[in-house]
């Protein structure tokens, strides 16, 4: 991927739950570390579906605020109820490029997603699609080509991430 698509690619943030009461709101539960945040971004809002990423469209926030954990807010030209309902399931998504950049050692799961895993002896274990938390720890969805394999995403198992050459570094076994 290009250093100019990767900015341009849309990221995930969200996703509309519901119509906030009759005056056009939607309630959205944030994927950010804080709700707050997700309001920093309002300006660069896109809705679509996962599915249909070439279709996703650009929102113009008119009204925001934090409620009880989530966002609510009323988009441009969405005046009651019925026309909320239209966003309902949607998912919310940023450019990549209004994002700020990540610390060492931190990383957005989005720019995980694609890099191949090694293990410590040079053997490929497939590349990274997806990642989940179980409660204690993130884990690493890596897919190769007998189906999937789930790896913790913690340092005793994630020696080094390289997102320039596009790999993770594991201490893991292509039998395990």
């Amino acid at each position: 991927m290009t250093e100019q698509a990767a900015s341009s690619r849309l990221i995930v943030v969200g996703r509309v739950l519901a119509p906030y009461g009759v005056k056009g709101w939607v309630k959205i539960e944030p994927y950010t570390e804080s709700a707050d945040s997700l309001r920093e971004f309002a300006s660069q809002w896109h809705v679509g579906r996962d599915e249909e990423i070439a279709n996703w469209q650009p929102v113009k926030v008119a009204e925001s605020a934090l409620h009880s954990g989530n966002v609510v807010a009323r988009f441009s030209g969405c005046e009651d109820r019925d026309a909320a309902l239209k966003y309902r399931g949607l998912t919310l998504a940023v450019p990549r490029s209004v994002l700020p950049e990540s610390q060492d050692n931190e990383f957005y799961q989005a720019d995980l997603i694609v890099l191949v895993v090694v293990n410590e002896q040079q053997a490929q274990l497939g590349s990274v699609s997806g990642l989940f938390s179980n409660g204690g720890h993130d884990v690493l969805r890596v897919r190769h080509e007998n189906g999937e394999r789930l790896l913790p995403f913690v340092p005793t198992v994630v020696k080094e991430v390289d997102t320039g050459a596009g790999l993770i570094r594991v201490d893991w076994q292509l039998d395990w």
